[in-house]
């Protein structure tokens, strides 16, 4: 009995609220509408690039503070690496004892050059012995025997004296290929050397200092984030349901986040080829088409880039369709199908399915709205 009385009363409530409701009546009106994507992001400089230490070690200098202008090879910074210093007074000296030993009078090379002249004039003495064997063999007056081994002597003399030769030229081609091994990684530990400063890349500005003096830092550590000084750029995120819509070259409004009265000229001039994991969105680049008189990078802002101006669009407000696509004609019971090219928080542009003559009512008005706990407390 309980149940069906609560039933009975929310019955009663639903006719009252449906009998109680509120219309509005609007016919569209025309407008020139222009479209835009909107989308947020922030000032960057153009060029901007990390500088990063090339070292492991103490920052010992900085040569640098933020705002300050630097020129390409200036040092910035300068890492105490000990390490480096002795690897390259090391290698200095491996070098210059691998260049001393390609000299003639090198030790090694006077020991091979002192063998070939041993062996030399042993071949020499054992040609002429030779030649005496032979002639006394002929005058039978030697043994077979005796002018073999004579032969073999000179054989063997002439064997080493290659043998000696050949040798002198290993040692002397060690050398060389020392000479060229050292000179090698004395470059090397030069280059590394020369990682203990910190130099600018590129003309520009200092955005950002990262270190202090004293700092450990590990190669690839950023010091400091320099870009260019004069170009600021709009770096904006653009949502996956528009960046079809973006083309290159469309103009854009830009606000900045610190003066939110001020619109600003751009241009896009850049659309990033690859999706921003980071942020789920699509990036794009828009260049200032005027002086930007606030040069802060990372200010956030809000841009709308203009995608398509219509003139004399015909225009609904947006409580007069429902989110089907259906509109309400005064004196028809049926809702009309109607196309839409685009759709804001206020205006809903018509293509097909009503002209600027017909009559529309809504419902969907502020004082029809009911708080739901309220209509929860009616039914209590």
């Amino acid at each position: 009995m309980k149940t069906g009385l609560i039933k009975c009363v929310i019955l009663s409530l639903f006719v009252l609220i449906s009998c109680g409701k509120k219309t509005e009546e609007t016919t569209p009106i025309r407008k020139d509408v222009t479209e835009t994507v909107f989308a947020s992001g922030v000032l960057e400089a153009n060029n901007t690039y990390s500088l990063t230490a090339q070292t492991d070690g103490y920052l010992s200098k900085i040569n640098f503070e933020e705002g300050d202008l630097i020129i390409t090879g200036e040092v910035l910074a300068e890492v105490d690496n000990k390490e480096n210093n002795f690897n390259t007074e090391s290698a200095e000296g491996l070098y210059q004892i691998a260049q001393s030993n390609t000299s003639s009078n090198a030790p090694s090379l006077m020991q091979a050059k002192n063998n070939i002249t041993i062996t030399k004039s042993k071949l020499d003495q054992d040609q002429v012995q030779w030649q005496r064997y032979q002639k006394l063999w002929k005058e039978n007056s030697v043994a077979l025997i005796d002018f073999e081994n004579a032969t073999l002597q000179l054989k063997t003399s002439k064997a080493n004296y290659e043998s000696a030769l050949e040798n002198y030229k290993l040692i002397q081609q060690q050398a060389d290929q020392q000479v060229i091994t050292n000179k090698a990684q004395k470059e090397v530990s030069e280059l590394m050397l020369t990682h203990n400063q910190i130099k600018a890349l590129a003309n520009g500005k200092v955005y950002k200092k990262y270190k202090e003096i004293g700092d450990y830092v590990k190669r690839g550590d950023v010091i400091a984030l320099i870009g260019e000084a004069k170009t600021i750029y709009a770096k904006v995120n653009i949502d996956e349901a528009n960046i079809d819509k973006v083309k290159l070259g469309q103009a854009a409004l830009i606000k900045l986040n610190t003066n939110k009265s001020k619109i600003y000229n751009g241009v896009v001039v850049e659309i990033y080829p690859s999706f921003d994991e980071a942020t789920q969105s699509f990036i794009c680049k828009i260049n200032f088409t005027e002086e930007l008189d606030f040069k802060i990078i990372n200010t956030q802002l809000q841009a709308n880039i203009i995608i398509a101006k219509t003139k004399a669009a015909l225009l609904i407000p947006r409580n007069y369709i429902d989110f089907g696509g259906f509109v309400q004609i005064k004196g028809q019971n049926q809702k009309v199908k109607v196309v839409t090219k685009f759709v804001s928080n206020e205006w809903v542009q018509i293509l097909k399915g009503i002209d600027q003559n017909t009559v529309l009512i809504t419902d969907n008005i502020a004082e029809n709205k009911m708080n739901t706990s309220e209509v929860g407390s009616q039914m209590k």
